[in-house]
């Protein structure tokens, strides 16, 4: 009961060690040799107060005289001095057990005693082997109690094994290992599962305490960021401001760009303060350093209020600059602990990094629309180009039709300018937009060509799909499907509902594509020969950017002979409602 009582006052100190930041090296086993010597020193002085702590045997009765100089040649200790080494070794391995083993060992040999000789032995020992057995639970950061608990039995076995053998088992030592064996088995293995399990606390308390404060920088980020993605205005400062001034409990919040004050919630709040420019040094060196500063007095706090004594200056940033700040107001320094600094980090690098994240999706849109944009110029002259041809060629042998082409290509043109102000255009207009292309063809090709256009009831004001998609289609049919070709040449374009979407289709009697060529259609320009494909490559570009891999363009030769190009479109969220202007007929 006595040993008991003092392992108390030991494991009361090292309870109060767990909480020094410098003993997590240890439980991580980021260890060098400065630190495997500061903890060897550290266990095995931890190892010479259970000693101190421990119960004088004095002609094998007990004495409870406390800290013990010397012991007599007849006299022994009865102590919890193995916790230290023990712990040493299944915390710290093979080296640090040794080295506080060695430290407990040679203080015993200095007191004395009948165990002095058989301690100095033993307890470099013991900490050797804690230190192997940890190996065998090196995944485990903290051994768990019951097994620390069950390979510490041995420990106090072993030493009063060696008291024996160094004794020769004489009547003194036998009385001895009688007296304090049991007692020094028991408080030295559940000391160290005590110990373990104090450590295991200490950390869970922690990890609990670091996943509230995350969770909380978490959900107060997620509620400010909308608004601070909508650009740091008046409006947006405000909103972002009355959340983290709720969240956090400050008297006070203030939300800046780098140059003035945007809006300020809480105790001392006027609207004079919105448009103030910055003028406090500490708030100037933040957004100069990016780093954060704590306000300690009233004159390094802008504005000033008698309710306020004390902020936390932190600066976000986006892009790799300082964007503005955020200041948080308390009534007093003392109010600004620990976990307020490590949380305004932690927000800071938040509120940064998220604020990056949201930069790069608008540049990554912005870059997707320009490409749509370039794709989009680049069919516009495809077909310019070819028309042009046809007008040069019909002045000399048809004047007159010439003229209707010529005006028709203007109506063509005007059509296409207004459709191209939009990603997405109903179907109705680009079935529309085809026919005023068929027109201009019709006048070139006369009998010579026959395109027929089927659109299945009710998916001409309900589907979207981007524009002049169907026109480059037809056109190469018309280009490259019937060169060379003196019978009729045959188009049907096809549109009908499917289950994943829309299906579309381009079918012509032409001369199909090239083998060697279709595995390469629509994924990139085609190089050599008469063609590039430009046209067909730009419509598959635009259908993957806006609807995904899976609205690429097909490219196949049926049985029956000539080219098939075909997709499917999703239905689009607009396809739930008709978006006509005015009535489209479905025909041919």
């Amino acid at each position: 009961m006595l040993l008991s009582e003092r392992m108390g006052i030991l494991l009361l100190i090292t309870f109060i060690v767990t909480r020094i930041p410098q003993f997590r090296y240890l439980l991580d086993r980021r260890l060098d040799w400065r630190t495997g010597v500061t903890f060897s020193l550290f266990f095995g002085l931890i190892s010479i107060g259970g000693t101190y702590a421990g119960i004088l045997i004095q002609h094998g009765e007990l004495d409870s005289t406390f800290l013990v100089a010397r012991l007599e040649p007849d006299e022994a200790m009865a102590d919890s001095a193995l916790i230290g080494v023990m712990m040493a070794g299944l915390l710290g391995g093979v080296s640090v057990g040794t080295g506080a083993g060695l430290i407990s060992g040679l203080h015993a040999l200095w007191l004395g005693g009948v165990t002095g000789a058989a301690d100095a032995l033993s307890t470099p020992v013991i900490g050797l082997l804690a230190g192997l057995v940890a190996r065998f639970f090196a995944e485990e950061r903290v051994i768990a109690p019951i097994k620390a608990l069950f390979i510490s039995v041995f420990a106090p076995i072993l030493q009063m094994g060696v008291i024996l053998i160094v004794n020769e088992s004489s009547a003194a030592a036998i009385a001895t290992v009688d007296l304090i064996g049991v007692p020094m088995v028991i408080a030295n293995s559940i000391g160290v599962g005590i110990f373990v399990a104090m450590i295991l606390a200490a950390i869970r308390e922690e990890e609990r305490a670091a996943a509230s404060e995350t969770q909380r920088a978490l959900h107060i980020a997620e509620m400010a960021l909308p608004y601070l993605k909508q650009g740091l205005t008046s409006e947006t400062a405000e909103s972002a401001a009355n959340i983290l001034r709720r969240e956090l409990h400050a008297v006070a919040v203030a939300v800046t760009d780098t140059q003035e004050i945007l809006a300020q919630v809480g105790i001392g709040t006027t609207k004079r303060f919105q448009g103030e420019r910055i003028k406090t040094k500490l708030s100037l060196q933040a957004i100069e350093t990016g780093e954060i500063h704590i306000a300690k007095s009233r004159e390094d706090i802008q504005p000033h209020h008698p309710a306020i004594g004390a902020a936390i200056i932190v600066p976000f940033r986006s892009g790799g600059q300082v964007a503005g700040l955020i200041k948080l107001y308390y009534q007093s320094v003392r109010q600004i602990r620990t976990v307020e600094i490590a949380f305004a980090r932690g927000l800071s690098k938040l509120i940064s990094i998220q604020l990056d994240i949201a930069m790069a999706e608008q540049l990554k849109s912005l870059m997707k629309d320009a490409e749509l944009k370039a794709l989009q110029a680049q069919i516009n002259p495809h077909f310019l180009f070819n028309t042009l041809g046809a007008i040069v060629t019909l002045i000399r042998v048809q004047p007159e039709a010439a003229r209707r082409v010529t005006v028709q290509l203007g109506s063509y043109m005007r059509m296409n300018l207004t459709m191209n102000q939009s990603k997405l255009v109903p179907l109705y207009k680009e079935l529309e937009h085809l026919r005023t292309y068929l027109d201009i063809v019709n006048i070139r090709f006369e009998d010579q060509l026959f395109v027929e256009c089927y659109c299945e009831n009710g998916l001409e004001g309900r589907v979207v799909l981007p524009p002049s998609t169907l026109q480059p289609l037809v056109e190469n049919s018309i280009q490259h499907g019937f060169k060379g070709r003196t019978d009729r040449g045959e188009i049907r374009v096809e549109l009908l509902r499917g289950e994943e979407g829309v299906h579309m289709s381009v079918r012509d009697n032409g001369n199909g594509f090239p083998a060697e060529l279709l595995d390469a259609l629509g994924e990139s320009p085609i190089t050599g020969g008469d063609s590039t494909g430009i046209g067909i490559y730009n419509v598959s570009r635009r259908l993957v950017h806006l609807f995904g891999a899976e609205a690429r363009l097909r490219f196949s030769n049926p049985p029956e002979g000539g080219a098939l190009i075909a997709c499917t479109i999703p239905y689009q969220p607009d396809e739930r409602r008709d978006i006509r202007h005015e009535g489209y007929d479905r025909g041919r």
